[in-house]
């Protein structure tokens, strides 16, 4: 399998320790926290994600803001973004894919096959 660098955006502290303990189970996965928009853009300024995991609700910059904030800046190749939510229902599945997400992820997410989604959606890309 090939390396990925993963980014996982969550300003809830509890899931971003659950969410990092469980991507860090795949030894292919290069995995870089953030508790905020902001300081997203600060890893990713010095350090190029292969995937971002973004939750959709944060305070100050939402998932789809910090997407769009992303998808500006047009130096090299974009990482490929998955949203993570609790509002599953399909109109707002779609409502993300369509902001050009690879997929959409559910909280709570199942720990012991985030890895492999993340991969799944990752190599589908």
């Amino acid at each position: 399998m090939t390396q990925l660098k993963v980014l996982y955006v969550e300003d809830d502290p509890d899931i971003r320790e659950l969410a990092e303990l469980s991507l860090q189970m795949d030894p292919t996965l290069e995995v870089r926290i953030a508790a905020s928009g902001a300081e997203a853009l600060q890893v990713l300024s010095a350090w190029k994600a292969d995937v971002i995991l973004l939750d959709v609700m944060m305070p100050q910059m939402d998932g789809p803001s910090l997407l769009a904030a992303i998808r500006s800046d047009a130096a090299g190749p974009q990482p490929h973004a998955v949203f993570i939510t609790a509002r599953a229902l399909p109109a707002e599945v779609e409502r993300l894919k369509a902001l050009g997400a690879l997929g959409v992820i559910t909280k709570p997410f199942d720990a012991l096959r985030l890895a492999r989604e993340v991969r799944r959606l990752a190599e589908a890309a």
